[in-house]
């Protein structure tokens, strides 16, 4: 939101230049960029920690360019879900400084920015798959954990059919400030590397398994019913929802550390 600009709105409404209703009409306008086919939430930086994200599917390129926009405008980084190489193939030649991740179906693009980049990397968070099958949702994961600012480390295949593998990555487990886990089959994982570690273990059930995984139902239910008290789950699928966790958990732990290191 625009602070000389409700100064402005402030400066006319003491001088009676502008009617109170007015006044409060206009301030809750300013929060928000009308761009015809949708309402783009530009104060959502300061009530939530990062910018609104714009879910692909359905969209034309005409109107997440105008959204797209409008973000940039205002000092937002972009990142859009669910794309498709064919739209994205539209907007990267609209937006050449975009980044598309064809195996996640991530879209991001940064904002460019004057002043010097924050001190260091918002926290630490690691993604780790069962199986090579579970890439797709945590890749997408991994791009939003990334968007957050992150430190964001990728370990792959080390599912519950082969414990050694695993057992081999635990120090770089216990290095995390937010872990994600991403499995599909009977997901097992999340309550094995919840066992291992001390910080929040955000499993995300895969549609990835035969006719009685049910299309990510019996993991779902596997991990809702982990053993493990810092495991929580998200939606099927949902590597988004996983990455933006666990980037917001991160954020806060690394202003702790340094905000504990400054006294």
């Amino acid at each position: 939101m625009d602070q000389s600009h409700i100064e402005n709105l402030a400066r006319e409404l003491l001088a009676g230049a502008l009617p109170a209703e007015e006044f409060v009409r206009r301030l809750a306008c300013l929060g928000v960029a009308d761009v015809g086919e949708a309402q783009v939430d530009l104060a959502r930086p300061g009530r939530c920690g990062f910018p609104e994200v714009v879910y692909a599917e359905g969209k034309s390129a005409a109107a997440m360019e105008k959204i797209f926009r409008a973000l940039l405008e205002h000092g937002g980084d972009v990142l859009a879900t669910r794309m498709t190489p064919e739209r994205a193939a539209e907007l990267l030649a609209r937006f050449p400084e975009g980044r598309y991740n064809a195996v996640g179906r991530t879209f991001r693009i940064d904002c460019p920015r004057a002043e010097s980049p924050p001190p260091g990397p918002a926290g630490r968070v690691v993604i780790v798959t069962a199986g090579t099958s579970d890439l797709p949702v945590a890749e997408e994961a991994r791009e939003t954990a990334l968007w957050t600012g992150a430190q964001v480390e990728m370990l792959q295949d080390v599912g519950v059919a082969g414990p050694h593998r695993l057992s081999a990555k635990v120090p770089l487990l216990r290095q995390a400030d937010a872990i994600v886990v991403v499995a599909g089959m009977e997901g097992a994982l999340p309550s094995v590397v919840g066992g291992h570690v001390a910080c929040p273990v955000i499993g995300v059930p895969t549609s990835v398994g035969y006719g009685a995984s049910f299309g990510g139902v019996a993991a779902l239910l596997g991990m809702l019913n982990s053993c493990a008290a810092n495991v929580t789950v998200v939606n099927i699928d949902a590597g988004f929802k996983a990455g933006y966790l666990a980037g917001l958990i991160a954020k806060n732990v690394a202003a702790g550390r340094r905000a504990a290191t400054e006294t």
